[in-house]
């Protein structure tokens, strides 16, 4: 039997144990379901193997050969991953278009007793929904953004205000990224499509009728870009602004980025990426600050000699208006936390 799904919340409340997605390990890494499991019938050389003699030999030979395979992978699942599945496992499996290789796992499944549907449209259905979400229609949600200056622990004061009841969207969680040319390695991000199916994930599960406090940033997050909807709802969003003394945005962001800092060799290559806007002079001066291994003296010069004077220019074009201004003394955990309930204090007052 075919499950129809006509809304991303439908889709996400599917009210079944597991999620199989049977595609080839390869799809399964661009996009999935948010929460499917992939045991794939088909692994991506046996994909590119079948597909090969479908379209070279014949339809026929390539469903003789693409049958075998299937049920050898088939019975290696549930000899594996699905051994422990008791008797009243209700799974929902999908594969690109909802077609041989889903209905395929499903039959096998429901020979066994188990519960298995196939969802229409398979991958696609997920897909279109998503795309319809994020590209065209406007988003309901009412967002209201955090801003300050590099350091200001934009990021790390989400939690904290989700704790107090405030909802959430953090992009750059979603995009395994940190916004900057340090914050994190493209190649560690999710695909576009994946980043995409997080976004409307969270969005689904998010309230439109509360504002939601997100991370002001620019339309593109490392190699991640932001949908246009979602890009029109930030640009016209009220914003809360975060400040806090160099002092303290230094030992913060020296803490913040320790993972980047324990790799001397990559940072100072990421340094040396700024020469043409900074200068030989300035990277010079950093590059040695980091031998020397002061990290927080870094830290300041980073801000006050680069993404300060950025962010600066980028206020003048844009000339944002501030809805509220939270001052922040220091950004150690008692400084946060106070921070988290102004800004929250401020949210209900938007």
């Amino acid at each position: 039997m075919s499950m129809r799904f006509d809304t991303i919340p439908a889709f996400l409340d599917h009210g079944f144990d597991d999620v199989i997605d049977v595609r080839s390990p390869a799809e399964f890494a661009e996009d999935h379901v948010p929460g499917a499991i992939n045991l794939p019938v088909l692994s991506n050389a046996e994909r590119a193997e079948v597909g090969t003699i479908y379209k070279q030999v014949s339809p026929f030979d390539a469903r003789k050969i693409g049958a075998a395979i299937v049920s050898r992978n088939a019975a290696d699942h549930i000899a594996g991953p699905l051994a422990d599945r008791e008797y009243r496992w209700r799974p929902l499996v999908y594969c690109w278009r909802g077609g041989q290789r889903s209905n395929s796992f499903a039959s096998i499944l429901s020979q066994i007793g188990w519960r298995a549907e196939v969802v229409e449209g398979g991958y696609q259905t997920w897909r279109r929904l998503v795309h319809g979400a994020l590209y065209d229609a406007a988003l309901p949600h009412r967002l209201v953004l955090l801003d300050g200056f590099t350091g200001t622990a934009k990021t790390a004061l989400l939690p904290l205000v989700e704790a107090r009841g405030g909802q959430v969207l953090d992009l750059e969680g979603l995009a395994n990224h940190r916004g900057s040319l340090l914050g994190g390695d493209p190649a560690e991000q999710p695909a576009q499509k994946g980043f995409e199916s997080a976004l409307a994930e969270r969005l689904a599960r998010l309230d439109p009728d509360r504002p939601i406090l997100v991370e002001a940033e620019s339309s593109k997050i490392g190699r991640i870009t932001l949908p246009p909807a979602l890009w029109a709802l930030m640009t016209r969003a009220p914003r809360i602004e975060i400040t806090a003394p160099i002092e303290a945005r230094a030992a913060f962001l020296a803490q913040a980025y320790e993972d980047v800092s324990a790799d001397p060799a990559r940072l100072s290559a990421l340094l040396d990426q700024l020469r043409a806007y900074r200068g030989h002079e300035v990277v010079d001066g950093w590059q040695k600050l980091l031998a020397e291994g002061r990290m927080v003296e870094l830290s300041a010069a980073l801000m006050t000699e680069h993404y300060d004077p950025a962010y600066a220019r980028s206020r003048a074009a844009h000339a944002p208006v501030f809805s509220a201004h939270v001052a922040a003394e220091t950004l150690d955990a008692p400084g946060l936390e106070r921070a988290a309930d102004a800004i929250a204090a401020a949210m209900r007052g938007i």
